[in-house]
């Protein structure tokens, strides 16, 4: 009696075993202002570089998202609405600043997995100041981190890793937490956040003669004029020419870097040739889009050392692995780096998601995605409740191939960090495949509001503003009607 006794609960703990890892594991691999256009998978003058092979074979294996974008672009609100599932004005987090704190006791999907019989860690950079909630394990960057001589906070205080580099000590302690860490007995979800290729760049010291003696192709639109946009676009300071630094971002004046062999040469050609006008802005684009690829290779390398850790587990068929940043990024288009603005550089932002066994390998997907939508994904992997108030919607449908009958037409997005940093008037927008309406708002634009209309699909580039062309008009009532249906959908009162 008792042998069978014995094997009556083996069997029950074989089932039960069985029952919790058929939930799937969720990797979630998160960089900061990686723009779409410098992934091979999506093509475009820069997949010559070939800058990704990792990241390319993760697409792959797995699904292209060609049209995903970002609420609000710019990092620390983007964390928010990735946590939370909801837009600025609804988590509290509408800027970078402290300003507006994050409120880490609110609703957010990780404290729901956990409740749900997931064990969850989070490595990296998240920007939002305060000890983390909902995760058994966390280890992150203070703010915006540091590229050599990384500090991270965890519960148990702060440690210093030095002489070691940012994006491989991420990989590093994601990993150990992977065979370490974690109990083995439950699903997981480990979220591997990259301060990489956050401004100012600073590659990995192996890397530094990647990309030297190629010429980095040029944007068309380098040297756009802005000849039909507003206020708000001349009168930023997102531009190449005037906003890049030669000391702290280029590394090739001043004392910042000036006693660093890594970067000997710049100073010496800078001082020998003294370039100006657009020779200068052109050695600008090449130097900076270097350093930014160079930064890009080393979390390509981090894509790949965790892919192959999962099949060296034998935990590849049963985790999901999903690559994406807190926004795109400008590669010098419309003569621009950072983010910020409601153009389709910045209000894009790359996904790529393999899930063995659901995901068709080098799938791709056209669909209206949003980053509201990741929190309600992740619970819906999990077979965990969606809270009703969460803004966006779970893109499992998508990932299985279909796309439901409802699913969105159309875009809403809100930047609010003004007076800040590259001085980017305040601006809400919609767009659909079609069309993209931009309104700058606020005290510094001329009546206290601009208007911005761009043809996608004739204007892709969105190099022409045609607010004030009486063929659009039609159009243009359609979009603002769509704007506003919009607001009271996700509950807008600024």
């Amino acid at each position: 009696m008792k042998y069978f006794s014995i094997i009556f609960l083996a069997i029950l703990f074989f089932n039960s075993c069985t029952q919790t890892v058929s939930k799937p594991n969720i990797v979630w691999i998160f960089s900061d202002d990686h723009s779409y256009q410098t992934i091979g998978a999506y093509g475009g003058r820069l997949q010559g570089l070939n800058p990704t092979p990792n990241l390319d074979m993760l697409a792959a294996e797995g699904m292209r998202f060609n049209k995903c974008y970002v609420e609000n672009s710019i990092c620390a609100p983007s964390r928010a609405a990735l946590l939370t599932g909801k837009m600025s004005h609804m988590n509290g987090k509408y800027t970078n600043t402290k300003r507006h704190p994050f409120n880490h006791d609110q609703q957010q999907f990780q404290k729901i997995l956990q409740q749900n019989g997931y064990e969850t860690a989070m490595i990296g950079k998240i920007h939002l100041d305060g000890n983390m909630q909902g995760f058994d394990y966390w280890e992150v960057l203070p703010g915006q981190g540091k590229y050599y001589n990384p500090e991270f906070i965890t519960e148990e205080g702060q440690t210093n890793y030095k002489g070691r580099y940012v994006t491989e000590v991420i990989t590093e302690r994601a990993l150990n937490w992977l065979k370490n860490g974690w109990s083995g007995q439950k699903p997981f979800m480990l979220m591997v956040h990259h301060k990489a290729p956050h401004r100012n760049w600073d590659p990995a010291t192996q890397h530094m003669l990647k990309y030297e003696d190629i010429e980095i192709p040029e944007p068309d639109n380098l040297f756009d004029d802005y000849a039909t946009k507003g206020t708000a676009v001349k009168e930023q300071e997102l531009d190449i020419a005037n906003s890049i630094n030669l000391n702290r971002d280029l590394k090739a004046e001043g004392e910042m870097y000036a006693n660093d062999p890594r970067f000997e040469s710049r100073y010496e050609w800078m001082a020998d040739n003294k370039p100006e006008g657009n020779e200068l802005i052109k050695w600008k684009y090449q130097t900076y889009m270097k350093d930014y690829l160079r930064c890009i290779w080393s979390v390509d390398e981090s894509v790949g050392e965790i892919m192959q850790a999962l099949k060296d587990l034998d935990l590849d068929k049963n985790t999901i692995v999903c690559y994406s940043s807190d926004q795109g990024f400008y590669m010098g288009e419309h003569g621009w780096f950072d983010k910020r603005m409601m153009y389709e550089e910045s209000f894009r932002t790359p996904l790529l998601v393999k899930w063995p066994g659901m995901v068709k390998p080098g799938s791709v997907n056209n669909d209206l995605v949003q980053n509201i939508d990741f929190a309600e994904t992740f619970l819906d992997i999990a077979g965990a409740p969606i809270p009703e108030n969460m803004q966006g919607k779970s893109i499992v449908p998508l990932l299985e191939g279909e796309t439901p009958a409802d699913w969105r037409q159309s875009l809403y997005y809100h930047y609010y960090e003004y007076p800040g940093a590259h001085a980017v008037r305040r601006h809400e927008g919609v767009a659909n495949k079609e069309y993209k309406l931009i309104r700058f708002y606020g005290e510094d634009v001329p009546n206290g509001e601009e208007w911005e209309f761009f043809d996608l699909k004739n204007d892709p580039s969105e190099m022409t503003n045609i607010y004030g062309d009486p063929s659009t008009k039609s159009n243009i009532e359609e979009m603002k009607k769509e704007l506003s249906r919009l607001r009271e959908q996700y509950q807008v009162k600024e």
